[in-house]
């Protein structure tokens, strides 16, 4: 089945967050929200490279108790759950199969999600109409379909919401979008959103699949060169491990045989799972550019994008370099002028990070780093009140923020909705790659105009019997 894949308008934004304002800010909605202890209880879904580090920090909170714990690699879950007990001293943590079964409970308050792209959509829709608070990881989903079916359930059931695009919460990036906001280098006109381009090997399980096709008479160097009815594919294909339970694990996404160098972590390579470099960063840096810009709420009239890809039916088949071309016309975003944002993956003539070219100078930010036209940017840590025209949302930890905002029931630093718009360029980017086209899209209805074909790409079949809640 597909999922639901009606447009979401703006209004609908705007109604749908004006019912939760008023839900969310009376005593009812409070009390109903948190335990009468006042310590919020959490249940973990996915334990694999993310989830460790979210777990870990709410485990440092006093004022919440990690309760419960899902994978289905035996492995993992085993693991998920010796750390939380560990931590607290006893074997109180439950540990489940079936991410159902967790969120059943009533005593349980929010969760965690840190599971691959392909199974977001499920499980939050599900969890958020279980009436559970999330902190889930981005991208928001595979699709934009997938998206706005979890905009609509989170806004419908009034729940809490804090994206995993953590950079918002470290200072140097508050310090430039501040400075961008405050306009201190006048008017964007262009924008600089600098990605990785090819995969890289996160459990190290390369290595060992190259060493057994290393009888081959032809050289195999990457998954990208294994192809379905060639000896290489043949050996690359095992039996699933039995830790793993691979048929729940590939869900809703099309079945095909199991190949360790595409799990675990490497999921994010193959688009039947992931959405490559381009979807893995594009809640990060492309999120901070739009928080820079003002555009949480709105996105770009056109999309045009170029990559380099393997083959569609190769291991790993994610674009491995990309230039993407954004504009966001100033009828739409209210802005003062058309703003055109390039996001590149493997590209040496933009930088890692995100940069904003405005015409009275420009600031770059990266995890590694901060620069500005204005030196004096640099020196300081925060942007100081004389030069401080827009005061931006400001958290210290992100895991804190979505605690704290779970008790207040005011928006996290990054909402869903936030979440969505910042996902979009990207997700339109891949379908304009996909297609070779530019795509036209209408921001408030969220439709791509005048192609059918590439509208189909908002949203993905899923494989019986999995549907969207």
């Amino acid at each position: 089945m597909q999922p639901d894949s009606s447009p979401l308008t703006r209004r609908r934004f705007m109604q749908a967050a004006g019912a939760a304002v008023a839900l969310t800010s009376s005593p009812f909605a409070y009390a109903r929200r948190v335990s009468p202890s006042n310590r919020i209880t959490i249940g973990i879904i996915g334990w694999g490279m993310i989830a460790p580090t979210n777990t870990k920090a709410f485990l440092s909170y006093d004022d919440c108790q990690v309760v419960a714990a899902c994978d289905i690699h035996t492995g993992h879950l085993q693991a998920a759950v010796d750390t939380i007990n560990t931590h607290y001293g006893n074997k109180d943590c439950r540990a489940y199969h079936d991410y159902r079964e967790m969120i059943a409970r009533d005593d349980i308050d929010a969760v965690m999600i840190a599971i691959p792209d392909h199974w977001h959509a499920i499980v939050a829709t599900h969890a958020a109409n279980r009436k559970k608070d999330i902190y889930g990881e981005k991208p928001l989903a595979r699709t934009i379909a997938e998206q706005q079916a979890i905009v609509r359930a989170v806004q419908q059931n009034s729940i809490i919401w804090q994206t995993g695009s953590w950079q918002r919460s470290l200072p140097q990036f508050h310090k430039a979008a501040e400075i961008v906001r405050s306009g201190l280098i006048g008017n964007v006109t262009n924008v600089e959103v600098g990605l990785p381009g090819a995969p890289h090997d996160f459990p190290n399980t390369v290595p060992a699949l190259l060493k057994r096709l290393s009888v081959l008479p032809d050289k195999i160097t990457s998954p990208e060169q294994i192809l379905p009815g060639t000896r290489a594919w043949d050996l690359a294909v095992t039996p699933p491990p039995p830790e793993l339970d691979y048929d729940t694990w590939i869900g809703p996404s099309r079945m095909e045989p199991y190949i360790d160098a595409r799990v675990y972590q490497n999921w994010r390579w193959n688009y039947n799972t992931g959405g490559g470099q381009l979807l893995d960063w594009i809640g990060h840096h492309g999120d901070i550019a739009h928080w820079g810009l003002g555009f949480d709420s709105t996105g770009p009239s056109e999309v045009e994008g170029y990559g380099e890809f393997p083959a569609a039916n190769a291991v790993w088949n994610a674009a491995t370099k990309y230039t993407i071309a954004c504009t966001y016309k100033k009828e739409v975003t209210g802005y003062a002028n058309d703003v055109h944002m390039t996001i590149a993956g493997g590209s040496p003539a933009i930088a890692m990070g995100t940069k904003w070219i405005g015409t009275d100078g420009w600031v770059w930010v990266d995890r590694s780093g901060f620069d500005a036209s204005n030196p004096e940017w640099v020196k300081e840590e925060a942007l100081p009140d004389s030069q401080r025209k827009v005061r931006l949302y400001e958290s210290k930890e992100h895991r804190r923020n979505f605690l704290d905002c779970v008790k207040s029931r005011k928006p996290t630093i990054t909402p869903v909705e936030t979440a969505h718009h910042s996902t979009i360029p990207g997700h339109l980017g891949l379908i304009s790659m996909l297609t070779g086209r530019k795509i036209h899209w209408d921001v408030a209805r969220e439709t791509i105009l005048n192609d059918p074909a590439a509208s189909e790409l908002l949203t993905r079949a899923y494989r019986a019997p999995y549907k969207l809640g």
